[in-house]
């Protein structure tokens, strides 16, 4: 199935997404990944939306697809240890895809430094949702941060370069060993992972922000309405259950 006609970024071109890359043979997890064999992973970084990443495991579920989700703790955004989120996560574990931590540097830039906190965070992740945390990506990471291909023992560094190649600059014709293509910024920068480019590259990383998929497909402004009003409601929802006294404030609004 190649790219059909329907809305950028909605649910259903993610389900001809995954239709096509499982049509590829070549879908496989980090941790079966062997080097200089045909492969493509596909992993779900967590921004600011636990709820449409639950969406987005739906529709894999659907197609029997398992991918890498891949949540903060350090987010302004969601409390991935509220028990709202706790439950989310857990569900999306145990329906059989991978958790791992979404690293945020917060201004780090001691190496050492990172690989210490990216343990205690995948550590204290692991303790406080009772899942196995074995893996983490880096939320946009530094060119130093990639160069140094940091490891950290018991988890899988997505950006390590079996699954990703680093390139010092990137100009037309740079040779990467990895394609890799990601929806960053709302739109697909590196090329749209349609059936051609699939079975162009035989190694390949696709990363997805499930902030950036809904049911309609919306643009990048109209989107970002929808994804504030949502956690809008979120907030009222919240303050509302622990105050009895915002009831006449809400209605008065």
């Amino acid at each position: 199935m190649s790219k059909i006609n329907t809305p950028p970024m909605s649910y259903i071109e993610y389900k001809a997404i995954i239709i096509n890359i499982l049509a590829t043979g070549k879908y496989r997890d980090y941790a079966d990944v062997m080097p200089e064999k045909p492969f493509i992973v596909l992993r779900h970084d967590i921004e600011f939306s636990p709820e449409r990443a639950l969406k987005m495991q739906e529709i894999e579920n659907s197609l029997n697809f398992k991918s890498s989700y891949f949540f903060q703790i350090t987010n302004n955004t969601y409390n991935a240890f509220s028990k709202k989120n706790t439950g989310l996560i857990k569900e999306i574990y145990a329906n059989g895809h991978h958790v791992g931590l979404h690293y945020h540097l917060n201004g780090k830039t001691d190496l050492e430094d990172i690989a210490d906190d990216i343990k205690l965070q995948s550590r204290v992740m692991s303790e406080m949702l009772g899942i196995l945390i074995d893996r983490f990506s880096f939320h946009r990471p530094t060119k130093d941060v990639l160069r140094a291909n940091i490891e950290v023992a018991g988890l899988i560094n997505t950006y390590n370069p079996l699954f990703f190649t680093f390139a010092e600059k990137m100009e037309a014709g740079t040779r990467l060993d990895v394609k890799y293509t990601a929806d960053s910024m709302h739109k697909w920068s590196y090329g749209f992972p349609n059936e051609e480019m699939l079975n162009s590259f035989p190694q390949m990383q696709i990363l997805v922000h499930p902030y950036s998929w809904t049911l309609v497909g919306y643009d990048n402004l109209e989107n970002f309405k929808t994804l504030i009003q949502e956690k809008n409601s979120e907030l009222v929802e919240s303050i509302n259950s622990e105050c009895k006294h915002f009831q006449e404030v809400r209605y008065a609004l």
